[in-house]
C-alpha cells in the first residue's frame, strides 16, 4: 500500500435544513421492521434516477488514511459537493473540530445550498457507510447495513471505521428518519437497484467470510430481498481481495432504467484479471432476465486509457460507471484522456437525455480507489401516499 496516498477503499419526511446532533443511546429512532415501516407500508430501495430531496457527503477527517493527500482530497469533496449543489442541496458531514475548515473549503454557503452538519465520522464513503434509504407511498426509512470497514480488519487495506459505523444511526438519528437494520453486513456501493424489484449484485463483496460468515448465497440474496424489497437478485461473480470493497457493483455495472444497464468496459492497460470480470459480467447480463421477465439491454462505457490519464498506481479507480444521478444532472469523472473523456459524455448524454452531464476532475479522490459515486448517497422524494 502506498503511504501516502493509501487505497480506500418514521414516516417523516426529512426537513429543509440540518437539525442539530441528538445523543445516541435512548434517542435513536425504534428499529422498524425490514422493507415494512411502523404503519405497515411496504418500502423498497429505489432507483437512485428518481428525484432527490438532497445529497449526503463526508468530509474526509483523518490524515492518517490520506497522509499527504488529503488536502488535495477535500478540495475534490468540495468540487463534487459545488457541482451538486448546482441542482439539489448538498449536506456534508464533519467532525465538529473539522466542521469550520470544511465550511470554509466548501465556500462559507455562499456556494448555492451546501450545509455541513457536525457528525463524527472518519472517511469520505458516505456510499457505503451512510444509510441505504426505502420508501413506500408516504413513507421513508434508512438502512444500515452495519459497515466494517469492508471486513478489512487485518489486512494491509485496514483503515479505522468506528466513527463511520456509527453514522447511519447517528444521522437517522438527528433527522427524526426511521431505522432499519439490516440482517446483512454489507455496503451501498455493493447494492444497485432498478426500483421495480431487480438488483445487481457481486458475489465477491456480500457473499464473503469477511462481511457474512457462514453464510450461503442463497441466504444472503434472502436478506438482500426481505430488506430491499427487492424480488431478483442477478448476481455477477465480482473479484475479491484486489481492492478495498472485493468489486463493488457500482464501478462495474449500474441501471439506466428498468432493463438498461451501464456496463463498464475496461480501457487499454486494464490488468488481465479486471478485463476478465468484465467478460464474466457481460455473459451473465447478456442472458439475465428482470423481476419483470425483460431481458437487459446493454450499454457500454468504455474506460479512459490508463497510459493516458492523469492518476497513477493499480488502486486508481479509472471507471466512467461510478457515476451519480442527481436531479436533472449526472456527474461522472474526467480523467485526462480526452477521447475517452469525450466518448464517456456522448453515451451519458445519450443514455440520460434529460439530464446535464457534469464531468469532474476527481483525480485525489480516484487515487483512493473510489469515485463520485462512492461520495454521495442520495435521500429520495417520499412518493405520495396511496
Amino acid at each position: 500500500m502506498n503511504v501516502t496516498q493509501p487505497s480506500r477503499r418514521s414516516l417523516l419526511k426529512f426537513g429543509a435544513a440540518a437539525v442539530p446532533a441528538v445523543a445516541l443511546g435512548g434517542l435513536l429512532p425504534a428499529v422498524a421492521r425490514a422493507a415494512t415501516s411502523p404503519s405497515g407500508v411496504q418500502l423498497r430501495m429505489p432507483a437512485e434516477d428518481g428525484r432527490h430531496v438532497r445529497t449526503f457527503m463526508a468530509w474526509p477527517a483523518l490524515s492518517s488514511v490520506w497522509g499527504n493527500a488529503l488536502g488535495g482530497v477535500r478540495n475534490d469533496i468540495a468540487q463534487v459537493a459545488y457541482q451538486i449543489s448546482r441542482y439539489e442541496p448538498v449536506v456534508v458531514l464533519a467532525r465538529p473540530e473539522q466542521a469550520a475548515d470544511a465550511r470554509y473549503t466548501l465556500g462559507g454557503g455562499a456556494y448555492y445550498s451546501i450545509t455541513v452538519v457536525e457528525t463524527a465520522n472518519d472517511d469520505l464513503w458516505i456510499r457505503d457507510f451512510g444509510p441505504t434509504f426505502l420508501t413506500g407511498p408516504g413513507a421513508i426509512a434508512g438502512l444500515d447495513t452495519n459497515f466494517n470497514g469492508w471486513g478489512k480488519t487485518g489486512t494491509s487495506y485496514y483503515q479505522p471505521f468506528a466513527n463511520d459505523a456509527a453514522a447511519a444511526a447517528t444521522l437517522l438519528s438527528q433527522y427524526g428518519v426511521d431505522r432499519v437494520q439490516a440482517p446483512f453486513v454489507g455496503e451501498g456501493g455493493s447494492l444497485e437497484v432498478d426500483g421495480e424489484g431487480t438488483m445487481l449484485a457481486t458475489v465477491s463483496s456480500l457473499v464473503n467470510a469477511n462481511r457474512n460468515p457462514g453464510k450461503t448465497q442463497a441466504q444472503v440474496e434472502q436478506d438482500l430481498k426481505s430488506s430491499l424489497g427487492v424480488d431478483k437478485v442477478i448476481w455477477v461473480p465480482g473479484l475479491a481481495g484486489q481492492d478495498i470493497t472485493d468489486c463493488h457493483i457500482d464501478c462495474l455495472a449500474r441501471f439506466i432504467a428498468p432493463g438498461k444497464v451501464m456496463l463498464d468496459k475496461p480501457g487499454p492497460g486494464t490488468s488481465a484479471q479486471w478485463v476478465a470480470v468484465y467478460n464474466e459480467t457481460k455473459s451473465i447480463l447478456q442472458s439475465a432476465t428482470d423481476a419483470q421477465g425483460r431481458p437487459l439491454a446493454i450499454t457500454e462505457l468504455p474506460g479512459p486509457d490508463r497510459r493516458q490519464i492523469r492518476g497513477t498506481g493499480k488502486d486508481f479507480l479509472s471507471s466512467y460507471t461510478n457515476y451519480y444521478t442527481a436531479n436533472d444532472a449526472v456527474f461522472a469523472p474526467q480523467f485526462g484522456d480526452t477521447y475517452a473523456d469525450g466518448v464517456a459524455y456522448t453515451i451519458l448524454q445519450s443514455a440520460y437525455p434529460g439530464r446535464a452531464v457534469v464531468q469532474i476532475n476527481i483525480d485525489n479522490i480516484a487515487s483512493g480507489g473510489g469515485g463520485i459515486h462512492c461520495s454521495t448517497q442520495s435521500q429520495p422524494v417520499v412518493p405520495p401516499a396511496v
